[in-house]
């Protein structure tokens, strides 16, 4: 019986938490809105099964920017080692962008140059909800600025500032930011139905011209240089997805174009997920920052797709009438790719009995949101760090 109490007492039954409990529900939570939902998946599942594990008493599988509890005499925690090498080296996220890169198609984008506005204009989230967590809420600028990026709707570039600017906040900060990600299907046909007549949303828009294999080899170069030389914080983030983005468009790298865009990043998803999660220890996630980051994520995602909107409706003030555009495509401004744009898409065609389909064109600001949001992140890098 002294053995059996003796082992109970070592269990982790008996270090047990209110907060733990709590945690199991929210992982379970995000376990839940992907497989039932279908909200995110292939990040929710590893994002939740990993709280789980760093709320496990004892089991050392959590994960922090701090020395982790315990780690000196039982050894380094399992997730605490992904965390050194893959989140506090910011080497996972602009991974991910290599596998973004070779998955991302550009030329929507350069068919139509314009829309590269609508995706700058949709970032206006990001510089809302930064100033809204500093001054409103008392956030140090550093955090503010992490929060902020949720705006961009980029949930690596999320993970990316966040590990850099407020470690401290990465976990709160990227379930924030995936989970409003997810919502997109949610939160932005309102606002489209508030922001957008009926004239306006049967605006059609005529395909773009073909766009040559010259112009989709030069433009990941071209804009990998650029980018990097004007703000050289967002090198890595930019530099890696042109990257991927040349290795799918050059036509002779198959064999890494298809690993960039498959195997890579489904092995740097499944680390970066589970190390996420396992930051969300019940004492470090429940606080009263986490709600306001929550709060703060949906103004900043709310007032991109404003932005990307508004820009839009203002172009056409100023375009000829033949090349206005459709301003619901603005709302794609914001970089969920590619799901922001079939929102814009779905939404416009049922407004229009079918027969307005602007996917095509709301791709263009969709990836442009991409690039946008990374050089976001990259000019807080450049200003704060």
């Amino acid at each position: 019986m002294e053995a059996f109490a003796t082992l109970l007492q070592e269990s982790g039954f008996a270090g047990l938490s209110w907060q733990n409990l709590v945690m199991f529900v929210v992982g379970g939570g995000l376990v839940w809105l992907a497989v039932v939902k279908k909200f995110e998946p292939l990040l929710l599942i590893p994002i939740g099964f990993g709280a789980i594990l760093a709320n496990l008493p004892y089991a050392m599988m959590s994960a922090s920017s701090e020395a982790v509890s315990g780690a000196t005499h039982m050894g380094q925690p399992l997730l605490q080692l992904i965390y050194d090498a893959g989140i506090r080296t910011e080497f996972l996220p602009p991974v991910i962008f290599l596998g973004v890169g070779a998955l991302t198609d550009f030329r929507p984008l350069l068919g139509r140059p314009i829309t590269f506005l609508l995706g700058a204009a949709a970032q206006i989230g990001i510089f809302i909800a930064a100033a809204g967590s500093f001054y409103l809420f008392g956030f140090p600028i550093k955090e503010a600025a992490a929060i902020g990026i949720i705006g961009g709707a980029d949930g690596p570039t999320s993970i990316f500032l966040a590990s850099i600017l407020a470690p401290q906040l990465l976990g709160a900060i990227a379930v924030v930011a995936y989970t409003y990600m997810a919502l997109v299907p949610i939160i932005q046909p309102p606002i489209l139905r508030v922001m957008t007549s009926k004239n306006e949303r049967a605006i059609d828009m005529p395909q773009i011209k073909p766009v040559s294999q010259t112009a989709v080899i030069i433009f990941p170069i071209l804009t990998a240089v650029l980018a990097s030389l004007a703000i050289p914080a967002c090198a890595p983030l930019i530099g890696m997805l042109m990257f991927g983005n040349l290795l799918r468009e050059s036509g002779v790298t198959d064999r890494l174009f298809k690993t960039a865009g498959g195997s890579l990043i489904n092995i740097v998803t499944i680390f970066l997920g589970l190390v996420v999660g396992a930051t969300m220890a019940g004492p470090a996630f429940l606080r009263r920052e986490t709600i306001y980051i929550l709060i703060l994520g949906g103004v900043a995602f709310s007032c991109s797709t404003f932005g990307g909107v508004l820009f839009a409706k203002f172009l056409n003030l100023v375009l000829p009438e033949r090349h206005r555009m459709n301003p619901c495509i603005g709302a794609a401004g914001v970089s969920a790719v590619p799901m922001a744009a079939r929102v814009v898409q779905d939404f416009v065609s049922k407004s229009t009995n079918g027969k307005v389909n602007p996917l095509m064109a709301a791709m263009g600001p969709n990836v442009a949101g991409v690039i946008g949001s990374a050089v976001a992140a990259g000019v807080f890098l450049a200003l704060l760090r």
